[in-house]
């Protein structure tokens, strides 16, 4: 566990696994019913993959000359939920790419059907492998990455890595990249490391009103997903509400410290020294680096599972250095990429998980003035979908500033 009294170059984060998606259950009727829900997003199955299609928005990736591509870009962990996520983004987006090679050593010699890449055949990672491709989005284990990622960054394609796990965020040589916040020279580095996905859905909204207003200090309480504990806890909330109504009672949970569906528990990770869980702590961290914020601006967090199967909410409350009026606010939000505006109360229209599932924007609304700091504090509510704005597509969008930069020189 990180030692809170050290200062964050000194902090090692650990990381989650990546776990493959379930056909029979994650992807089950209740989630293609969620997603059906959603406006502009639908799974379906595709030659034994799972995919998202989502309402695709070109807003932050760097835009490359038509003809210019790279020759690959290879995908470690690509049989988890967020490595499918990135091969989605890629086919999507029109990565600009000659090839895709995916790489999960459990799901080795089977073929992905990719709608922009043809047919794929899975590898077992090898470092002689990776280094084929110039980027390489790694969707794997804290530890895997520690180990591999500097291994393979470099050599002669001048591979870069973006690293979806905790282990290098906090490196004071690594760069912790929202594109649209930090990204341009950033993007370029040899190794990349995403945002925790609670970090980066609050950041694209915090990001412009602090640019505008100046950040004092920011109150956060999370409303985290099943998805944020990957397939088996998505698979978890499914098969418990399943069991309610076929026997009236709820299996003993497994990858929750407590039952999930109908309930809600206050801690995501494990407890600090401070009181704080280490997710909440991870928001705190985050933020101050991504921003590059004075030890002055104080960031809190309340992390808490709830039972909805993707897509993190946050309520937020903001104090400011200088006046802000929401009426402004709204506008300020309305101009920043990668945000959408959904703040109409009186038509009964605000952010929900269900809407947020599948889109590449995070939404933003109940925009109001704080009762706590007045004409300096502002109160709002955000959803995101984590495996997309808090993971996958967040890395995508870095490597198309690389490939961009790359293409140019």
């Amino acid at each position: 566990a990180p030692q809170l009294a050290a200062a964050p170059s000194a902090v090692v984060a650990g990381g989650g696994v990546a776990t493959p998606l379930l056909a029979g259950t994650v992807l089950g009727a209740a989630a293609v019913a969620a997603t059906r829900r959603a406006g502009g997003a639908a799974r379906r199955r595709t030659g034994g993959r799972a995919t998202v299609v989502t309402n695709v928005r070109r807003r932050a990736g760097a835009t490359v000359a038509p003809g210019k591509k790279i020759g690959c870009v290879g995908i470690i962990g690509s049989s988890g939920a967020v490595g499918q996520e990135m091969l989605k983004c890629l086919e999507d987006r029109g990565f600009p790419t000659e090839r895709v090679r995916l790489f999960a050593n459990r799901s080795a010699g089977t073929v992905v059907k990719s709608s922009g890449f043809g047919d794929i055949v899975v590898e077992k990672f090898t470092v002689e492998a990776a280094r084929e491709c110039e980027v390489i989005l790694m969707a794997v284990s804290g530890d895997f990455s520690k180990e591999w990622a500097p291994k393979i960054s470099g050599g002669p394609k001048r591979t870069a890595v973006i690293d979806n796990s905790s282990a290098w965020r906090l490196d004071d040589g690594v760069p912790l990249v929202i594109p649209e916040i930090n990204g341009g020279k950033n993007s370029e580095a040899p190794l990349i490391a995403n945002p925790n996905c609670t970090t980066a859905i609050g950041a694209m909204v915090l990001w412009p009103l602090h640019q505008k207003y100046k950040l004092k200090s920011v109150l956060m309480s999370t409303y985290q997903a099943a998805s944020g504990a990957g397939a088996k806890g998505m698979a978890e909330l499914e098969d418990g509400l399943t069991a309610w109504v076929k026997e009236g009672k709820v299996p003993a949970p497994k990858a929750f410290a407590h039952q999930l569906p109908f309930n809600v528990i206050p801690q995501i990770d494990a407890f600090q020294p401070n009181g704080y869980t280490k997710e909440e702590m991870k928001v705190t961290w985050e933020i101050a680096k991504i921003f590059g914020l004075p030890e002055d601006v104080k960031v809190s967090c309340t992390a808490v599972r709830v039972p909805t199967l993707r897509a993190h909410s946050e309520a937020i409350v903001i104090e400011t250095e200088l006046p802000v009026d929401p009426d402004e606010a709204r506008e300020v939000l309305r101009s920043a990429p990668g945000v959408k505006v959904v703040d109409d109360t009186a038509a009964l229209k605000y952010p929900l998980p269900l809407n947020a599932t599948g889109q590449h924007d995070v939404e933003v609304g109940r925009i109001r003035r704080s009762l706590v700091y007045g004409d300096h504090g502002l109160e709002l509510f955000v959803s995101g979908d984590q495996l997309l704005r808090g993971a996958a597509l967040n890395a995508v969008l870095i490597a198309e500033q690389a490939v961009a930069a790359r293409l140019a020189a």
